[in-house]
């Protein structure tokens, strides 16, 4: 799955569930969907993408316990010479952020610029160049398979905000429909019961409108 739209695999799948997990913040749990995905092949850089990731969407305490947990399943050592290290690439990860930001909100991404900037005027710049260009637009993971991932940590969240922009992301990002419903079915067991009903009102909400859309 790169731009093109595939079923949820078995990896993708075992990404996902890791995302619910680290969201949940549940260590006993983490481990086990470590080693699942582990079992399942994930490669090693998609399993750090979600970790880095993870920073922005459930705070860096869960995503520093689940980089450890992660780090024990699968020892292999991220490269010291990441990108991200170098801060000369400032205006590169602006840029970035304002392609892949436009991408994920579409029409919307103006008035989202306008709305953070109104709650303050620094959230908006991290949002984009911090956010989206600095970790979303890394290469280490395509678009469809983060958006995913964060599909389903704002599922576990509950936020539904978030999770209507983020659901809207990934079938902009090029996911079909069907893809993001194995998504959601994969962190249902994550999700209580009255949270869960929450998650699919949002859900309908985006297939309607975005079947009006077709």
């Amino acid at each position: 799955m790169t731009d093109a739209a595939l079923p949820l695999d078995e990896q993708t799948r075992a990404l996902v569930v890791l995302a619910a997990a680290i969201a949940q913040g549940e260590m006993s749990e983490i481990r086990d969907r470590a080693d699942e995905a582990v079992a399942a092949g994930v490669p090693a850089a998609w399993a750090d993408e979600l970790l880095l990731q993870s920073a922005l969407m459930v705070g860096w305490p869960r995503a520093l316990q689940a980089a450890g947990v992660w780090r024990k399943a699968m020892p292999e050592i991220a490269p010291d010479d990441d990108i991200s290290l170098d801060y000369s690439r400032h205006e590169e990860w602006l840029a970035r952020g304002e392609e892949t930001c436009r991408r994920v909100y579409g029409d919307n991404y103006s008035r989202l610029r306008e709305n953070v900037r109104g709650l303050h005027p620094a959230l908006e710049t991290w949002m984009v160049t911090e956010g989206y260009g600095r970790t979303l637009s890394r290469p280490g993971l395509d678009l469809i398979r983060r958006e995913l991932c964060i599909v389903a940590q704002t599922a576990v969240l509950n936020t539904p905000r978030q999770l209507h922009s983020h659901l809207r992301g990934a079938l902009r990002a090029g996911a079909e429909v069907a893809t993001v419903e194995a998504a959601l079915a994969a962190v249902n067991p994550f999700v209580s019961y009255d949270d869960w009903k929450s998650v699919k009102e949002v859900w309908d909400q985006v297939q309607d409108s975005w079947s009006r859309l077709a």
